[in-house]
């Protein structure tokens, strides 16, 4: 049997799901592949794909979901990728999903599991709303787990500390909005499948990994069974 994880990573902004994507990749040595980074990819390579891409990026239209899906498949074929991948940015709606598993049966692969990072609406925008950014050098800091020593000061260089746009609290609210719309039609989706898997955000980023690393050695150890 195969020993594929062939990952899906859902959770609202906030949740912390760049951070534990970083310790899987490392942990099960499978690619982390974010659909923005593959994007630049293949614009900045110039790829068949990369230019078709250009082109609805340049016109400020939306990449269609049939070239998005072609570049997921360019990349879950490299050799990298054959023990799994970890897809991040896709797929945002149903039809994405449907699209996503048609094109991965054409490989022979199916998705391991979905892994949903909850965290509630208002951790959230505590969370996002916190942060502030040096505006001389990007250093970064958050009000209530990393504060600056003087307020509105970057400790390093005395710089100012702003709060970008898509961080103030109406902007989140939004954000969520959005996320909450698309996803949760999604999270019933891989539910339903009995693909989903939960962990709760609001514990510390450790003890999260370590939760979603023992779910993912127990699923790559069934696959064997």
């Amino acid at each position: 049997m195969s020993q594929e994880l062939n990952l899906i990573l859902l959770g609202p902004p906030g949740a912390g799901k760049g951070t534990q994507a970083a310790r899987l990749v490392q942990d099960f040595n499978i690619p982390w592949a974010s659909t923005g980074d593959m994007l630049r990819t293949a614009v900045a390579e110039g790829s068949e794909l990369g230019i078709k891409a250009k082109g609805f990026m340049d016109s400020g239209a939306l990449v269609p979901d049939e070239l998005i899906v072609d570049l997921i498949v360019e990349r879950v074929r490299n050799a990298d990728s054959a023990d799994g991948f970890l897809l991040d940015g896709y797929p945002r709606t149903i039809p994405q999903a449907d699209a996503l598993a048609e094109a991965l049966q054409g490989l022979s692969r199916t998705v391991t599991a979905a892994l949903l990072i909850e965290l509630d609406d208002e951790e959230v925008i505590r969370r996002l709303s916190g942060r502030r950014v040096c505006t001389a050098s990007g250093h970064g800091y958050h009000l209530d787990f990393d504060p600056p020593k003087h307020e509105g000061i970057c400790d390093q260089d005395g710089s100012r500390l702003i709060q970008r746009d898509d961080d103030k609290p109406d902007v989140i609210k939004n954000r969520l909005e959005v996320y909450h719309a698309q996803t949760k039609p999604l999270v019933e989706y891989y539910e339903n499948l009995g693909l989903l898997r939960r962990f709760d955000g609001s514990r510390g980023q450790t003890e999260v990994h370590d939760h979603i690393r023992a779910a993912m050695a127990t699923l790559r150890l069934e696959e064997t069974v």
